[in-house]
């Protein structure tokens, strides 16, 4: 008996294609249903959040010499857990810092900016304290005397002048410090002090961070081992210009104030202001780095000594690692986004073209869809007026081309092209063909949670 004739090979293809990219969707809800399982455990930070698909490990960071790390509860969120941290140093150790240029500044931003930038400023720093919970920002007069207060009291408890007392705050806005929160916990912070509580205070400047991020590293001046550890939080209000960022920084190494504001000045911009999560910039980001000479290493007291070049080095990747950190952390986040712009008329111009791509929310939530949707990077490019030579404008996604000479390429493969969107990490790499500079910027995507997070962010 004759069988029926088999259909064309192509046909069935079709079919199975078209199967596939029915149940695409599917299986992406599942895919996101079981990393959100594998996310269940409580984050360490706000209640009811769930710790990031991206969350990276804490370090084991050994302890840097010169300073003792302690934390305590303070009370400033209603559920249990630390939101004082305080970092104290050794005498002659050394202190510069970097902060938000946001016009409505905080109470502690407004404290350190004033103390470093006076004569001799970062000499003889002795601590830090940071509290969460209370971002200490928009209180006029009532805020800056509780900042004061906090620094004295600080001061009076590790025998220093109040200058020599650095302070962070991070939280809500418009709320004015309740400093008799952290001077009730100050005989508790100085008996709990140790070299080693990097990972306590790592958890204890976190708001809505799901993880706590740290960083470590080490290098040689002139033969002699020196350390480098940092922390950070933040996960949203994120666009540094210098958010809710706090970077804490510590060295053994023994170098001068201006040393370390150029050191700092010099990494920060391809490090924390090369990242966002939302495009929103802080009232109270800083990033403070102090050093403690306990190393044994030769003094640096001038700017562009060559014996900091290793250390140099190994401090942009410290402050490297803790920003991508800041981005994988980003508010319901599920990837970590690369963005590169290549062939812009000036670096400055790279820049600008790159932050709007990854600011932009049409390609964030482009990306959350797991869509590559170059469409919505042509309009963040074009809407920059920056120079772009439209005919030869180029978009890659990983090493897949999407757009080559201002038109679709003829090589463009959806079905490649959304295997690839599926990774957790992505890169979106543009040319634009109007110079010879080049940046790139770090974002995340634009996912429901992140509206979640932030609709109830003061309950």
């Amino acid at each position: 008996m004759s069988q029926p004739p088999s259909k064309p090979a192509s046909t069935g293809k079709k079919i199975e294609s078209a199967i596939e990219k029915a149940l695409d969707p599917l299986a992406s809800a599942l895919k996101r249903a079981t990393q959100a399982a594998a996310q269940t455990a409580a984050a360490p930070g706000k209640p009811g959040l769930m710790v990031s698909p991206l969350a990276v490990p804490f370090p084991a960071i050994p302890p840097i010499g010169g300073v003792e790390i302690a934390t305590a509860r303070a009370g400033f969120y209603k559920h249990e857990r630390d939101d004082l941290t305080v970092f104290h140093f050794p005498e002659g150790a050394s202190c510069a810092g970097v902060f938000t240029r946001h016009k409505v500044g905080s109470a502690p931003v407004d404290w350190c900016k004033r103390q470093l930038d006076a004569d001799k400023g970062g000499e003889g720093v002795r601590a830090l304290v940071v509290n969460a919970g209370c971002a200490n920002a928009f209180t006029g007069k009532a805020g800056a005397d509780a900042a004061r207060r906090t620094a004295s009291e600080v001061a009076k408890r590790f025998d220093c002048r109040q200058r020599d007392v650095m302070l962070a705050s991070t939280g809500v806005i418009g709320v004015v410090l309740d400093d008799k929160k952290i001077t009730a916990r100050l005989a508790d912070v100085e008996a709990g002090l140790k070299a080693d509580n990097w990972a306590q205070a790592g958890l204890g400047i976190m708001t809505t961070d799901t993880f706590p991020k740290g960083a470590y590293a080490e290098c040689e001046i002139e033969g002699v081992k020196v350390r480098i550890a940092g922390i950070a939080k933040g996960s949203g209000m994120i666009a540094p210009d210098m958010a809710t960022m706090l970077a804490f920084i510590v060295t053994d190494a023994d170098i001068a104030p201006p040393v370390l504001k150029a050191l700092l000045n010099l990494h920060v911009r391809t490090t924390f202001n090369s990242v966002t999560v939302d495009g929103d910039t802080s009232t109270n980001d800083t990033a403070l780095l102090f050093a403690t000479g306990a190393s044994g290493a030769p003094r640096i007291g001038r700017v562009g000594d060559r014996r900091l070049k290793d250390f140099s080095a190994a401090l942009d990747a410290v402050m490297l690692d803790l920003a991508h950190q800041l981005v994988k952390d980003g508010e319901g986040a599920t990837k970590f986004v690369k963005v590169t712009v290549e062939g812009a008329a000036s670096p400055a111009s790279a820049r600008k073209l790159a932050k709007s791509i990854a600011d932009s929310p049409l390609v964030k939530t482009a990306i959350a869809g797991e869509d590559a949707n170059w469409g919505r990077i042509v309009m963040a490019v074009g809407k920059t007026e920056e120079a772009v030579d439209r005919d030869r404008l180029a978009i890659r996604f990983g090493p897949h081309v999407a757009a080559v000479d201002g038109a679709p390429s003829p090589t463009y493969d959806e079905a490649v092209m959304s295997a690839y969107m599926k990774n957790p990490e992505i890169d979106i790499t543009v040319h634009v063909a109007s110079g010879r500079a080049s940046a790139t910027v770090w974002t995340c995507d634009l996912t429901k949670r992140y509206i979640e997070i932030n609709g109830d962010y003061r309950s």
